[in-house]
Protein backbone atom coordinates (compact mmCIF):
# COMPACT_ATOMS: atom_id res chain seq x y z
CA UNK A 1 0.00 0.00 0.00
CA UNK A 2 1.49 3.30 -1.04
CA UNK A 3 1.35 6.27 1.63
CA UNK A 4 4.35 8.03 0.46
CA UNK A 5 6.26 10.11 3.70
CA UNK A 6 5.38 14.03 3.17
CA UNK A 7 8.44 15.29 0.90
CA UNK A 8 11.01 17.54 2.74
CA UNK A 9 11.51 20.36 0.77
CA UNK A 10 13.04 23.52 2.61
CA UNK A 11 14.20 25.25 0.27
CA UNK A 12 10.80 25.71 -1.69
CA UNK A 13 9.11 26.55 1.67
CA UNK A 14 11.67 29.09 2.79
CA UNK A 15 11.04 30.60 -0.45
CA UNK A 16 7.08 30.55 0.00
CA UNK A 17 7.77 32.00 3.30
CA UNK A 18 9.57 34.85 2.32
CA UNK A 19 7.60 35.54 -0.76
CA UNK A 20 4.57 35.95 0.96
CA UNK A 21 5.63 37.45 4.35
CA UNK A 22 4.53 41.16 2.98
CA UNK A 23 1.16 40.59 2.95
CA UNK A 24 0.75 40.12 6.14
CA UNK A 25 0.01 43.62 6.40
CA UNK A 26 -3.01 43.11 4.42
CA UNK A 27 -4.86 41.10 7.49
CA UNK A 28 -6.08 44.78 9.44
CA UNK A 29 -9.95 45.62 9.71
CA UNK A 30 -12.05 47.68 7.58
CA UNK A 31 -11.35 48.89 3.88
CA UNK A 32 -7.67 48.46 4.04
CA UNK A 33 -7.82 45.22 2.90
CA UNK A 34 -10.29 45.76 0.41
CA UNK A 35 -10.29 47.21 -3.60
CA UNK A 36 -6.53 48.59 -4.88
CA UNK A 37 -5.71 52.31 -4.79
CA UNK A 38 -4.68 53.44 -7.56
CA UNK A 39 -2.64 56.01 -5.86
CA UNK A 40 -0.57 53.60 -4.92
CA UNK A 41 3.35 54.46 -5.58
CA UNK A 42 6.16 51.67 -6.10
CA UNK A 43 5.60 48.77 -8.00
CA UNK A 44 2.79 46.29 -8.01
CA UNK A 45 2.37 43.99 -4.99
CA UNK A 46 0.48 40.58 -5.43
CA UNK A 47 -0.30 40.13 -1.58
CA UNK A 48 -2.80 37.78 -1.92
CA UNK A 49 -0.64 35.31 -2.57
CA UNK A 50 -0.84 32.69 -5.89
CA UNK A 51 -3.02 29.59 -7.05
CA UNK A 52 -2.58 27.03 -9.40
CA UNK A 53 -6.16 24.93 -10.48
CA UNK A 54 -7.05 22.66 -12.54
CA UNK A 55 -3.84 21.00 -13.36
CA UNK A 56 -3.48 18.25 -16.22
CA UNK A 57 -0.41 16.36 -17.32
CA UNK A 58 0.55 19.06 -19.77
CA UNK A 59 -0.95 22.05 -18.27
CA UNK A 60 -2.19 24.21 -15.10
CA UNK A 61 -4.29 27.10 -14.62
CA UNK A 62 -1.96 29.94 -12.02
CA UNK A 63 -4.12 32.72 -10.65
CA UNK A 64 -2.72 36.01 -8.98
CA UNK A 65 -4.14 39.28 -7.71
CA UNK A 66 -2.78 42.98 -7.60
CA UNK A 67 -3.30 45.71 -5.39
CA UNK A 68 -3.29 48.19 -8.94
CA UNK A 69 -3.48 47.62 -12.56
CA UNK A 70 -0.50 45.37 -13.56
CA UNK A 71 0.23 42.70 -16.33
CA UNK A 72 0.46 39.83 -15.32
CA UNK A 73 3.98 37.58 -16.44
CA UNK A 74 4.83 34.09 -15.17
CA UNK A 75 7.98 32.18 -15.41
CA UNK A 76 8.35 28.64 -14.96
CA UNK A 77 11.35 26.41 -13.95
CA UNK A 78 12.17 22.64 -13.09
CA UNK A 79 13.89 23.94 -10.41
CA UNK A 80 13.38 26.60 -7.84
CA UNK A 81 16.66 28.59 -8.27
CA UNK A 82 14.95 29.67 -11.66
CA UNK A 83 17.82 28.89 -13.98
CA UNK A 84 16.94 29.53 -17.36
CA UNK A 85 12.93 30.16 -17.07
CA UNK A 86 10.34 30.08 -19.31
CA UNK A 87 8.28 33.03 -19.39
CA UNK A 88 4.38 33.33 -19.97
CA UNK A 89 2.56 36.89 -20.38
CA UNK A 90 -0.82 37.10 -18.77
CA UNK A 91 -3.42 39.43 -18.96
CA UNK A 92 -3.66 42.59 -17.81
CA UNK A 93 -5.35 42.52 -14.58
CA UNK A 94 -7.44 45.91 -14.30
CA UNK A 95 -10.96 46.50 -12.30
CA UNK A 96 -13.09 44.84 -14.84
CA UNK A 97 -12.15 41.51 -13.20
CA UNK A 98 -11.12 42.78 -9.55
CA UNK A 99 -7.07 43.16 -10.43
CA UNK A 100 -7.41 39.01 -10.99
CA UNK A 101 -6.52 37.18 -13.15
CA UNK A 102 -5.24 33.60 -14.46
CA UNK A 103 -2.62 32.36 -17.24
CA UNK A 104 -2.91 29.16 -18.60
CA UNK A 105 0.33 27.42 -18.81
CA UNK A 106 0.72 24.97 -21.88
CA UNK A 107 3.30 22.12 -23.18
CA UNK A 108 4.65 21.73 -19.62
CA UNK A 109 6.31 18.02 -18.97
CA UNK A 110 4.11 15.31 -17.57
CA UNK A 111 4.19 14.08 -13.85
CA UNK A 112 7.13 16.73 -12.80
CA UNK A 113 7.67 19.42 -10.05
CA UNK A 114 6.98 22.70 -12.05
CA UNK A 115 8.03 25.67 -9.81
CA UNK A 116 6.52 29.03 -10.96
CA UNK A 117 6.92 32.80 -9.72
CA UNK A 118 4.25 35.38 -11.17
CA UNK A 119 5.40 39.13 -11.32
CA UNK A 120 3.73 42.20 -11.75
CA UNK A 121 4.82 44.39 -13.92
CA UNK A 122 3.76 48.28 -14.34
CA UNK A 123 1.39 48.54 -17.58
CA UNK A 124 3.17 51.63 -18.55
CA UNK A 125 6.67 51.01 -17.68
CA UNK A 126 7.06 46.60 -17.97
CA UNK A 127 10.29 47.50 -16.98
CA UNK A 128 8.93 48.04 -13.43
CA UNK A 129 7.57 44.88 -11.64
CA UNK A 130 6.83 43.83 -8.19
CA UNK A 131 8.76 41.36 -6.24
CA UNK A 132 8.02 37.83 -7.67
CA UNK A 133 5.66 35.63 -5.71
CA UNK A 134 6.57 31.83 -5.79
CA UNK A 135 4.53 28.47 -5.91
CA UNK A 136 4.97 25.31 -7.35
CA UNK A 137 2.77 22.06 -8.58
CA UNK A 138 2.98 18.62 -9.75
CA UNK A 139 1.62 17.99 -12.90
CA UNK A 140 -0.11 14.73 -13.79
CA UNK A 141 1.41 11.60 -14.27
CA UNK A 142 0.69 9.98 -17.56
CA UNK A 143 1.70 6.65 -16.11
CA UNK A 144 0.12 4.82 -13.05
CA UNK A 145 3.53 3.95 -11.34
CA UNK A 146 3.60 7.13 -9.60
CA UNK A 147 0.12 7.02 -7.20
CA UNK A 148 -2.03 9.75 -6.49
CA UNK A 149 -2.83 11.06 -3.59
CA UNK A 150 -4.54 14.48 -2.96
CA UNK A 151 -7.19 15.65 -0.23
CA UNK A 152 -10.96 17.14 -0.11
CA UNK A 153 -12.99 18.81 2.44
CA UNK A 154 -14.92 21.93 2.17
CA UNK A 155 -16.92 24.90 4.83
CA UNK A 156 -14.71 27.53 5.00
CA UNK A 157 -15.42 30.28 8.06
CA UNK A 158 -18.87 29.45 8.33
CA UNK A 159 -21.05 30.70 11.06
CA UNK A 160 -19.21 34.13 11.88
CA UNK A 161 -15.97 31.81 12.95
CA UNK A 162 -13.29 33.72 11.23
CA UNK A 163 -9.56 34.72 11.22
CA UNK A 164 -8.97 34.11 14.77
CA UNK A 165 -5.22 35.80 15.31
CA UNK A 166 -5.18 34.26 19.06
CA UNK A 167 -5.10 30.78 17.39
CA UNK A 168 -3.10 31.23 14.40
CA UNK A 169 -6.18 31.27 11.93
CA UNK A 170 -6.62 28.67 9.49
CA UNK A 171 -4.49 26.36 10.81
CA UNK A 172 -5.88 23.17 9.45
CA UNK A 173 -4.23 24.23 5.88
CA UNK A 174 -0.88 23.69 7.77
CA UNK A 175 -1.67 20.33 8.46
CA UNK A 176 -2.88 19.34 4.89
CA UNK A 177 0.34 20.96 3.61
CA UNK A 178 3.02 19.20 5.50
CA UNK A 179 1.11 15.82 3.53
CA UNK A 180 2.09 17.00 0.37
CA UNK A 181 -0.91 16.01 -1.80
CA UNK A 182 -0.71 16.41 -5.64
CA UNK A 183 -4.15 18.67 -5.23
CA UNK A 184 -7.12 19.81 -3.04
CA UNK A 185 -10.31 19.09 -4.25
CA UNK A 186 -12.16 21.97 -2.42
CA UNK A 187 -15.59 20.61 -2.44
CA UNK A 188 -17.99 23.70 -2.34
CA UNK A 189 -18.68 26.40 0.37
CA UNK A 190 -15.79 28.13 -0.28
CA UNK A 191 -16.78 31.14 1.27
CA UNK A 192 -19.93 32.24 3.76
CA UNK A 193 -21.32 35.21 1.42
CA UNK A 194 -24.50 34.88 3.70
CA UNK A 195 -22.12 34.75 7.37
CA UNK A 196 -21.03 38.41 8.47
CA UNK A 197 -18.11 37.66 10.78
CA UNK A 198 -17.82 40.34 13.74
CA UNK A 199 -14.86 41.08 15.55
CA UNK A 200 -15.81 39.00 18.34
CA UNK A 201 -17.93 35.90 19.43
CA UNK A 202 -18.91 34.35 22.44
CA UNK A 203 -18.10 31.18 23.06
CA UNK A 204 -19.91 28.20 25.13
CA UNK A 205 -18.85 27.77 28.47
CA UNK A 206 -17.03 31.27 28.96
CA UNK A 207 -14.37 33.03 26.65
CA UNK A 208 -14.10 34.84 23.46
CA UNK A 209 -13.34 33.97 20.10
CA UNK A 210 -11.82 37.38 18.18
CA UNK A 211 -11.82 37.35 13.94
CA UNK A 212 -9.85 39.89 11.63
CA UNK A 213 -12.85 41.97 10.06
CA UNK A 214 -13.23 43.86 6.83
CA UNK A 215 -15.70 45.69 5.53
CA UNK A 216 -17.14 43.36 3.17
CA UNK A 217 -17.83 40.31 5.96
CA UNK A 218 -19.97 43.46 8.02
CA UNK A 219 -22.91 42.31 6.41
CA UNK A 220 -24.65 39.53 4.11
CA UNK A 221 -23.18 39.89 0.80
CA UNK A 222 -25.43 41.66 -2.14
CA UNK A 223 -23.29 43.59 -4.61
CA UNK A 224 -20.62 42.24 -6.87
CA UNK A 225 -17.54 44.25 -4.24
CA UNK A 226 -18.87 42.40 -1.26
CA UNK A 227 -19.18 38.91 -2.70
CA UNK A 228 -15.08 39.87 -4.06
CA UNK A 229 -14.49 41.24 -0.43
CA UNK A 230 -15.73 37.41 0.73
CA UNK A 231 -13.56 35.70 -1.23
CA UNK A 232 -10.34 38.45 -0.44
CA UNK A 233 -11.31 37.82 3.61
CA UNK A 234 -9.74 34.12 3.48
CA UNK A 235 -6.80 35.30 1.60
CA UNK A 236 -5.91 37.14 4.50
CA UNK A 237 -4.94 33.93 5.95
CA UNK A 238 -1.38 33.32 6.12
CA UNK A 239 -1.82 29.34 6.24
CA UNK A 240 -4.26 29.64 3.62
CA UNK A 241 -2.12 31.24 1.05
CA UNK A 242 1.26 29.37 1.76
CA UNK A 243 -1.05 26.36 1.21
CA UNK A 244 -2.41 27.47 -2.13
CA UNK A 245 1.21 28.16 -3.17
CA UNK A 246 2.14 24.90 -2.35
CA UNK A 247 -0.74 22.32 -3.60
CA UNK A 248 -3.17 23.48 -6.55
CA UNK A 249 -6.73 23.24 -6.72
CA UNK A 250 -9.76 21.55 -7.82
CA UNK A 251 -12.78 24.07 -6.79
CA UNK A 252 -16.59 23.15 -6.68
CA UNK A 253 -19.44 25.60 -5.53
CA UNK A 254 -22.29 25.07 -3.12
CA UNK A 255 -25.26 27.10 -1.42
CA UNK A 256 -23.08 29.67 0.80
CA UNK A 257 -21.42 31.21 -2.24
CA UNK A 258 -25.02 32.86 -2.93
CA UNK A 259 -26.88 32.15 -0.01
CA UNK A 260 -27.87 29.69 2.42
CA UNK A 261 -29.84 27.09 0.70
CA UNK A 262 -30.61 28.40 -2.54
CA UNK A 263 -31.77 27.50 -6.16
CA UNK A 264 -32.56 29.27 -9.06
CA UNK A 265 -35.39 31.47 -9.23
CA UNK A 266 -35.84 32.06 -5.79
CA UNK A 267 -37.11 34.99 -4.15
CA UNK A 268 -35.93 35.56 -0.48
CA UNK A 269 -37.56 36.49 2.02
CA UNK A 270 -34.97 37.19 4.89
CA UNK A 271 -34.93 40.89 6.15
CA UNK A 272 -31.17 40.67 5.73
CA UNK A 273 -31.28 41.38 2.00
CA UNK A 274 -32.78 44.38 -0.11
CA UNK A 275 -32.03 42.46 -2.96
CA UNK A 276 -34.22 40.01 -3.24
CA UNK A 277 -33.71 37.75 -6.63
CA UNK A 278 -31.07 34.55 -5.80
CA UNK A 279 -30.49 34.54 -9.54
CA UNK A 280 -29.58 38.48 -9.43
CA UNK A 281 -27.38 37.11 -6.36
CA UNK A 282 -25.68 33.98 -8.19
CA UNK A 283 -24.99 35.79 -11.37
CA UNK A 284 -23.02 38.28 -8.67
CA UNK A 285 -21.54 35.22 -6.94
CA UNK A 286 -20.45 33.16 -9.89
CA UNK A 287 -18.85 36.37 -11.58
CA UNK A 288 -16.63 36.77 -8.22
CA UNK A 289 -16.34 32.79 -7.89
CA UNK A 290 -14.82 32.33 -10.87
CA UNK A 291 -12.39 35.83 -10.71
CA UNK A 292 -11.23 34.44 -7.31
CA UNK A 293 -10.25 30.74 -8.28
CA UNK A 294 -8.51 29.58 -11.32
CA UNK A 295 -11.17 27.28 -13.19
CA UNK A 296 -10.71 26.04 -16.70
CA UNK A 297 -14.38 26.42 -17.65
CA UNK A 298 -14.95 29.15 -16.01
CA UNK A 299 -12.05 31.55 -17.26
CA UNK A 300 -13.14 35.12 -18.91
CA UNK A 301 -13.88 34.05 -22.66
CA UNK A 302 -14.72 30.24 -21.47
CA UNK A 303 -16.77 28.96 -24.07
CA UNK A 304 -18.13 26.48 -21.66
CA UNK A 305 -19.24 28.53 -18.61
CA UNK A 306 -19.64 26.32 -16.16
CA UNK A 307 -18.91 24.13 -12.72
CA UNK A 308 -19.36 20.48 -14.00
CA UNK A 309 -16.28 19.20 -15.26
CA UNK A 310 -14.14 16.19 -15.28
CA UNK A 311 -10.05 16.42 -14.29
CA UNK A 312 -8.34 13.67 -15.70
CA UNK A 313 -5.00 12.50 -13.06
CA UNK A 314 -3.76 9.84 -15.34
CA UNK A 315 -4.69 6.42 -15.82
CA UNK A 316 -5.53 6.01 -12.38
CA UNK A 317 -8.70 8.61 -11.47
CA UNK A 318 -10.73 10.87 -13.01
CA UNK A 319 -12.28 13.33 -11.17
CA UNK A 320 -16.07 14.41 -12.05
CA UNK A 321 -17.14 18.03 -10.15
CA UNK A 322 -20.61 18.26 -10.16
CA UNK A 323 -22.98 21.37 -9.67
CA UNK A 324 -25.93 20.92 -7.73
CA UNK A 325 -26.56 24.45 -7.37
CA UNK A 326 -27.09 26.10 -10.96
CA UNK A 327 -29.71 23.67 -12.59
CA UNK A 328 -32.18 21.92 -9.25
CA UNK A 329 -34.97 22.59 -9.11
CA UNK A 330 -37.22 24.35 -6.08
CA UNK A 331 -36.41 23.02 -2.88
CA UNK A 332 -39.75 21.12 -1.50
CA UNK A 333 -40.73 18.07 0.60
CA UNK A 334 -39.19 16.16 -2.31
CA UNK A 335 -42.14 13.35 -2.83
CA UNK A 336 -43.41 13.88 -6.15
CA UNK A 337 -42.90 10.91 -8.42
CA UNK A 338 -41.89 12.29 -11.37
CA UNK A 339 -38.50 14.57 -11.45
CA UNK A 340 -37.15 15.51 -14.27
CA UNK A 341 -34.84 18.00 -13.54
CA UNK A 342 -33.73 16.81 -10.31
CA UNK A 343 -30.49 18.04 -8.46
CA UNK A 344 -28.40 17.98 -11.30
CA UNK A 345 -30.49 19.18 -14.06
CA UNK A 346 -31.75 16.87 -17.51
CA UNK A 347 -28.30 18.20 -19.56
CA UNK A 348 -26.04 17.65 -16.39
CA UNK A 349 -27.05 14.31 -15.81
CA UNK A 350 -26.62 13.39 -19.61
CA UNK A 351 -22.96 14.85 -19.55
CA UNK A 352 -22.53 12.90 -16.14
CA UNK A 353 -23.49 9.76 -17.15
CA UNK A 354 -21.27 10.19 -21.18
CA UNK A 355 -18.18 11.12 -19.40
CA UNK A 356 -18.78 8.22 -16.82
CA UNK A 357 -19.22 5.82 -19.65
CA UNK A 358 -16.13 7.39 -21.67
CA UNK A 359 -13.66 7.30 -18.23
CA UNK A 360 -10.92 4.35 -18.61
CA UNK A 361 -9.66 5.79 -15.16
CA UNK A 362 -8.84 2.67 -12.77
CA UNK A 363 -10.96 5.27 -10.07
CA UNK A 364 -14.04 7.80 -11.05
CA UNK A 365 -14.16 10.12 -7.83
CA UNK A 366 -17.86 11.76 -7.95
CA UNK A 367 -17.38 15.20 -5.70
CA UNK A 368 -20.77 15.82 -4.86
CA UNK A 369 -21.17 19.16 -3.03
CA UNK A 370 -23.88 17.17 -1.35
CA UNK A 371 -24.67 14.26 0.30
CA UNK A 372 -26.56 11.53 -1.26
CA UNK A 373 -28.34 9.23 1.69
CA UNK A 374 -28.20 12.09 4.27
CA UNK A 375 -31.25 14.06 5.18
CA UNK A 376 -30.43 17.91 4.66
CA UNK A 377 -33.52 20.11 5.42
CA UNK A 378 -34.30 22.99 4.23
CA UNK A 379 -36.82 24.59 7.27
CA UNK A 380 -35.89 28.44 6.45
CA UNK A 381 -39.77 29.41 5.22
CA UNK A 382 -41.06 27.17 7.77
CA UNK A 383 -41.80 24.68 5.10
CA UNK A 384 -40.48 21.22 5.62
CA UNK A 385 -38.63 20.89 2.69
CA UNK A 386 -35.31 19.21 1.57
CA UNK A 387 -31.97 20.81 0.27
CA UNK A 388 -30.22 17.78 -0.75
CA UNK A 389 -31.20 14.62 -2.38
CA UNK A 390 -32.80 12.53 0.56
CA UNK A 391 -36.14 13.09 1.62
CA UNK A 392 -36.56 11.20 4.80
CA UNK A 393 -39.19 8.88 3.42
CA UNK A 394 -37.12 5.27 3.32
CA UNK A 395 -39.47 3.65 0.39
CA UNK A 396 -39.04 4.06 -3.38
CA UNK A 397 -37.62 6.77 -4.78
CA UNK A 398 -39.37 10.08 -5.00
CA UNK A 399 -38.24 14.12 -6.00
CA UNK A 400 -34.45 14.03 -6.52
CA UNK A 401 -33.95 10.49 -5.93
CA UNK A 402 -35.13 9.58 -8.68
CA UNK A 403 -32.49 11.51 -10.54
CA UNK A 404 -30.04 9.14 -8.62
CA UNK A 405 -31.14 6.34 -9.32
CA UNK A 406 -31.05 6.26 -12.76
CA UNK A 407 -27.41 7.59 -12.72
CA UNK A 408 -26.93 4.40 -9.86
CA UNK A 409 -28.92 2.33 -12.36
CA UNK A 410 -26.92 3.33 -15.29
CA UNK A 411 -23.53 2.74 -13.88
CA UNK A 412 -24.80 -0.84 -12.87
CA UNK A 413 -26.02 -1.64 -16.29
CA UNK A 414 -22.62 0.01 -17.74
CA UNK A 415 -20.70 -1.95 -15.58
CA UNK A 416 -18.76 1.20 -15.02
CA UNK A 417 -15.98 -0.14 -12.22
CA UNK A 418 -14.39 2.36 -9.50
CA UNK A 419 -16.93 4.96 -8.69
CA UNK A 420 -16.42 6.85 -4.96
CA UNK A 421 -18.40 9.29 -3.95
CA UNK A 422 -17.01 12.54 -1.99
CA UNK A 423 -18.53 15.26 -0.45
CA UNK A 424 -18.49 17.61 2.81
CA UNK A 425 -21.45 20.27 3.10
CA UNK A 426 -23.00 18.46 6.65
CA UNK A 427 -20.18 19.73 8.85
CA UNK A 428 -18.74 16.66 10.30
CA UNK A 429 -17.02 13.56 8.76
CA UNK A 430 -18.47 10.03 8.11
CA UNK A 431 -18.22 6.74 5.98
CA UNK A 432 -21.54 5.61 4.73
CA UNK A 433 -21.64 2.22 2.41
CA UNK A 434 -24.76 1.79 0.03
CA UNK A 435 -25.92 -1.29 -0.54
CA UNK A 436 -29.00 -2.72 -2.63
CA UNK A 437 -30.04 -5.93 0.05
CA UNK A 438 -30.56 -3.09 2.58
CA UNK A 439 -32.49 -0.90 0.05
CA UNK A 440 -35.89 -0.05 -0.77
CA UNK A 441 -34.49 1.05 -4.58
CA UNK A 442 -31.75 -2.16 -5.42
CA UNK A 443 -31.35 -1.89 -8.88
CA UNK A 444 -27.85 -0.22 -8.32
CA UNK A 445 -24.03 -1.35 -7.42
CA UNK A 446 -22.35 -0.83 -4.04
CA UNK A 447 -20.74 1.99 -3.52
CA UNK A 448 -19.04 4.16 -0.72
CA UNK A 449 -19.74 7.97 0.22
CA UNK A 450 -16.93 9.60 2.10
CA UNK A 451 -17.46 13.42 4.08
CA UNK A 452 -15.62 15.60 5.25
CA UNK A 453 -15.34 19.58 6.44
CA UNK A 454 -15.38 21.51 8.07
CA UNK A 455 -12.36 23.62 7.73
CA UNK A 456 -12.91 26.18 9.78
CA UNK A 457 -16.77 26.77 10.44
CA UNK A 458 -19.23 25.15 13.22
CA UNK A 459 -19.54 21.66 13.37
CA UNK A 460 -22.97 20.08 13.68
CA UNK A 461 -24.48 16.90 14.52
CA UNK A 462 -25.13 13.89 12.47
CA UNK A 463 -28.00 14.21 10.00
CA UNK A 464 -30.52 10.99 9.92
CA UNK A 465 -29.89 8.67 6.93
CA UNK A 466 -32.84 7.79 4.37
CA UNK A 467 -32.88 3.80 3.58
CA UNK A 468 -34.14 4.46 -0.14
CA UNK A 469 -30.38 3.50 -1.44
CA UNK A 470 -29.84 1.43 1.42
CA UNK A 471 -27.25 3.67 3.89
CA UNK A 472 -25.40 2.07 6.86
CA UNK A 473 -22.87 4.71 8.29
CA UNK A 474 -19.87 2.89 9.22
CA UNK A 475 -17.90 5.49 10.86
CA UNK A 476 -18.80 9.08 12.41
CA UNK A 477 -17.30 12.22 14.49
CA UNK A 478 -19.88 14.65 14.93
CA UNK A 479 -20.79 16.98 17.96
CA UNK A 480 -23.98 16.22 19.67
CA UNK A 481 -24.66 20.03 19.91
CA UNK A 482 -24.93 22.19 17.33
CA UNK A 483 -22.24 24.89 15.86
CA UNK A 484 -19.55 23.69 17.63
CA UNK A 485 -16.50 26.64 17.07
CA UNK A 486 -13.37 25.41 15.79
CA UNK A 487 -11.74 25.64 19.14
CA UNK A 488 -14.16 22.83 20.15
CA UNK A 489 -12.70 20.97 17.33
CA UNK A 490 -14.77 18.60 15.08
CA UNK A 491 -12.35 19.95 11.91
CA UNK A 492 -11.95 17.25 9.21
CA UNK A 493 -10.55 16.69 6.19
CA UNK A 494 -10.08 13.47 4.07
CA UNK A 495 -7.41 12.05 2.26
CA UNK A 496 -7.30 9.47 -1.08
CA UNK A 497 -4.15 7.87 -1.44
CA UNK A 498 -3.98 5.44 -4.91
CA UNK A 499 -1.10 3.15 -4.93
CA UNK A 500 0.34 2.99 -8.28
CA UNK A 501 1.19 -0.84 -8.41
CA UNK A 502 -1.67 -2.62 -6.59
CA UNK A 503 -4.09 0.29 -7.46
CA UNK A 504 -5.61 -0.18 -4.31
CA UNK A 505 -7.21 2.79 -2.88
CA UNK A 506 -7.31 3.81 0.79
CA UNK A 507 -9.15 6.64 2.29
CA UNK A 508 -8.63 8.46 5.72
CA UNK A 509 -10.65 10.70 7.37
CA UNK A 510 -8.45 12.70 9.47
CA UNK A 511 -8.68 15.56 11.69
CA UNK A 512 -7.93 19.21 11.71
CA UNK A 513 -3.88 17.98 13.47
CA UNK A 514 -3.87 15.50 10.72
CA UNK A 515 -4.76 12.55 13.02
CA UNK A 516 -6.05 9.74 11.36
CA UNK A 517 -9.59 8.91 12.49
CA UNK A 518 -10.53 6.04 10.05
CA UNK A 519 -9.19 3.88 7.19
CA UNK A 520 -11.03 2.40 4.36
CA UNK A 521 -8.87 0.35 1.39
CA UNK A 522 -11.15 -0.27 -1.41
CA UNK A 523 -9.78 -2.26 -4.41
CA UNK A 524 -9.63 -1.46 -8.23
CA UNK A 525 -11.61 -3.00 -11.10
CA UNK A 526 -15.09 -3.63 -9.04
CA UNK A 527 -18.57 -1.94 -10.32
CA UNK A 528 -19.59 -2.25 -6.65
CA UNK A 529 -17.91 -3.09 -3.29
Amino acid sequence: MSHRPPISLPGRRSVLRGSLAASAALALPGSLAAAPAFALSGRPRAGWGVQAGDVSAHSGLVWVRSDRPARMIVETSATESFRNPRRWHGPLLGAGTDFTGTTRLRGLPAGEQVHYRVLLADPDDPRRTGEPVTGTFRTTPVKRRSGVRFLWSGDLAGQGWGINPDRGGYRVFDAMGRLDPDFFLFSGDTIYADGPIAATATLPGGGTWRNITTEEKAKVAETLAEFRGNFRYNLLDENLKRFNAQVPSIVQWDDHEVTNNWYPGEILTDARYTEKSVDVLASRARRAFSEYFPISTLRPGSREGRVHRVMRHGPLLDVFVLDMRTYRDANSPGKQTTDPVGILGAEQLRWLKRELSRSRAVWKVIASDMPLGLVVPDTGDGKPNIEAVAQGDPGAPLGRELQIAELLRFIKHRKITGTVWLTADVHYTSAQHYQPSRAAFTDFEPFWEFVSGPLNAGAFPANALDNTFGPERVFLKAPTTANVSPAGGYQFFGEVDIDGHSGELTVRLREQDGTVLYTKTLQPGLVGQ
